[in-house]
């Protein structure tokens, strides 16, 4: 029996902002017996830069005041550990789930706005001064749009399941291995402590950059409070949250890793739930409300403004 896989690419016209989309549909069919479609050829990538809910501190116990005995004084800045960096970002979202067949709210064209807004924006410059083995970060990134796989989702917790969601629906990765691919799920959070992660794997020997996201829809835990009226509070919530992912992906990818501190933390994590202003606006015009990046360079200049620690080292390119 034949089974098609409804997919809505949307594609981006190269042309100035305000531009209308185009869609195109295409079908999947059902592999033949023996040749199933899954594609990742990498077993149980972990979790990097998990996006914690609010109230959620799994390194409460590194925060807590040391004896002055114990008392160790230590740099809040990230330090380079040996590896890549994506100096560009091909980007391209997957809304996963049966519900975003029918789907009329603003997510869908919201992020893809989002995305194509993040290029050449000062938020996306927050991460420029990270250098890998592979040269330095930029705020260079391309959006190609979004596809719609109305296939049940499933929740994050397996990372080689949101892979092989990838690989399926991906079917030509940026070779370059600087695409970023995310999942955007309509399985609630429920009672997992985290809002999103990255990771890291391949697609038929292609290195790929992916990260997965709850819905948040009505999820306090997961909410920035926006309260400027311009978006819905899901596509509020999830553009917080995206802007923490694709920085942390973008100057901490994969093993051996990057740009993280002595706590693990990468630079999203570093700033989370920090607000500098009420909205950040984007190359295109677009506004929104986004927590900032970690910059050793602002810690170290005392021009930052402060995370949740006090420390003065986070940026968000207002």
């Amino acid at each position: 029996m034949k089974k098609t896989l409804l997919l809505a690419v949307t594609a981006i016209p190269v042309f100035a902002f305000g531009q209308a989309q185009s869609t195109i549909q295409k079908t999947v069919p059902e592999p033949a017996p023996g040749h199933p479609q899954v594609l990742s050829d990498v077993s149980g990538p972990p979790m990097l830069g998990i996006h914690w809910a609010r109230g959620f501190e799994p390194l409460a116990r590194v925060h807590e005041a040391p004896t002055p005995q114990a008392r160790v004084r230590r740099s809040p800045n990230m330090t380079y550990h040996g590896g890549k960096i994506m100096p560009t970002a091909t980007t391209e979202a997957i809304f996963w789930g049966t519900s975003w067949g029918t789907y009329s709210g603003d997510k869908i064209t919201g992020m893809d706005s989002w995305y194509l807004g993040f290029e050449k924006s000062n938020y996306a410059a927050t991460s420029d001064e990270y250098t890998g083995t592979n040269g330095q970060v930029t705020s260079t990134t391309t959006h190609l749009g979004h596809i719609i796989d109305t296939s049940a989702s499933a929740g994050g917790g397996n990372t080689t399941t949101i892979l092989n969601e990838v690989c399926k629906v991906i079917t030509h990765p940026d070779t370059s291995g600087n695409g970023y691919y995310a999942v955007y799920s309509d399985t609630p959070r429920g009672s997992a402590g985290y809002c999103a992660y990255h990771s890291a794997g391949s697609c038929g020997g292609v290195p790929v950059q992916f990260a997965y996201f709850f819905k948040l829809d009505g999820d306090a835990g997961c909410d920035p409070a926006d309260t400027s009226g311009l978006h819905s509070q899901g596509l509020a919530a999830i553009s917080n949250v995206s802007g923490h992912e694709l920085s942390e992906a973008r100057s901490d990818p994969a093993s051996p890793g990057a740009w993280y501190d002595s706590s693990g933390q990468e630079n999203g994590d570093k700033c989370a739930w920090t607000f500098n202003v009420p909205l950040v606006t984007f190359s295109n015009g677009t506004q929104w409300k986004i927590q900032g990046e970690w910059s050793n360079a602002a810690y170290t200049a005392g021009t930052g403004y402060p995370n949740s620690s006090g420390q003065r080292g986070c940026i968000d390119g207002k």
